[in-house]
């Protein structure tokens, strides 16, 4: 029997003033098996074990099973509550707490345990801090360099909105791939990402480049909120402009009824259409599929994003 993994229950008490939302069914190509094995189970104690939260668990990612069956738990750092309440996130919004000092030593002995050889390292938002956070991620970097010398870390940041000098901060602990999403086209930030802005955005994917051209950048778009196709490769075409080596493209899920209406579910054809285009425009890897989320396969994309960098020299 195939058990269906649907988005968690959102504690979202900001979210209750928007009016309820249909919920599509999904399409069979979007459906998933519950998390059972024992290597899953594995993943969760040493999660737990070191007091982590993951996006995994947070963001109700439907990959959550296949990837913690192979230990690529994507770590979320400074607590599980976001200063902002983007209308397609399940992760809570409110006010957080402080920043644990002990968090990039229990990280970088996670990661250590795990085996990990490349590990994804996110966060919420926190507008409450003056750099945003940078400094914390800088310091969970360098633990897992240190501790981990032959793990490479993907860093998936905020967009530091306002926070003067912080991609500089984490740039400086040298991520081997800088990664902050943009989501979706400039026409639905308002309804979609109402705290950020789109051109600041592309300007921090930019910056990272400027500031470590060895490294890799990477950015990633939702479908299914409304865009059309010519939306999505202007988009593509401000990416590349801005240097960015790696696109992922996948499917929005609506978490609840009270998250931002999913329009509609592409399909597989016009994922791998997408993938044409964005491999024609000059990107060095692309991700394209239903299920496609930031970290899914980071590893083994990791390891083609280096022979595509090495191919074109």
């Amino acid at each position: 029997m195939t058990v269906v993994i649907d988005h968690l229950t959102p504690r979202h008490p900001e979210k209750a003033h928007r009016p309820d939302q249909e919920i599509l069914r999904k399409p069979d190509w979007i459906r998933v098996k519950a998390p059972v094995s024992r290597e899953y189970a594995a993943t969760r104690a040493v999660v737990r074990e070191f007091n982590l939260h993951t996006v995994c668990e947070e963001a109700a990612c439907p990959n959550i099973g296949e990837c913690w069956t192979k230990a690529h738990a994507t770590m979320m750092i400074m607590g599980d509550t976001c200063t902002r309440a983007c209308a397609f996130c399940n992760v809570k919004t409110g006010l957080p707490g402080p920043l644990d000092p002990e968090e990039p030593a229990h990280v970088a002995s996670a990661v250590k345990k795990l085996g990990l050889r490349h590990v994804v390292i996110t966060s919420v938002d926190r507008d409450d801090l003056a750099d945003g956070g940078a400094d914390h991620f800088a310091q969970v970097i360098r633990a897992t360099h240190a501790m981990s010398p032959n793990t490479t870390v993907e860093v998936l940041t905020p967009d530091f909105l306002r926070k003067d000098g912080a991609i500089e901060t984490v740039m400086a602990a040298r991520p081997e791939v800088l990664n902050h999403n943009l989501e979706t086209v400039p026409r639905l930030y308002l309804r979609v990402r109402p705290g950020a802005r789109y051109f600041a955005s592309l300007r921090l994917l930019e910056r990272a480049k400027e500031l470590y051209p060895e490294g890799f950048t990477k950015s990633g778009l939702m479908v299914g909120l409304g865009e059309s196709r010519e939306e999505i490769m202007q988009v593509m075409d401000d990416l590349r402009a801005a240097g960015v080596d790696f696109l992922t493209i996948g499917q929005y899920l609506q978490p609840t009824r009270k998250h931002a209406k999913l329009e509609r579910y592409w399909t597989p054809q016009e994922f791998a259409g997408l993938e044409q285009v964005a491999r024609a425009k000059g990107f060095l890897m692309v991700s394209s599929s239903p299920l496609t989320r930031s970290s899914y396969h980071a590893d083994s994309d990791f390891a083609a994003l280096k022979t595509a960098r090495a191919s074109h020299r």
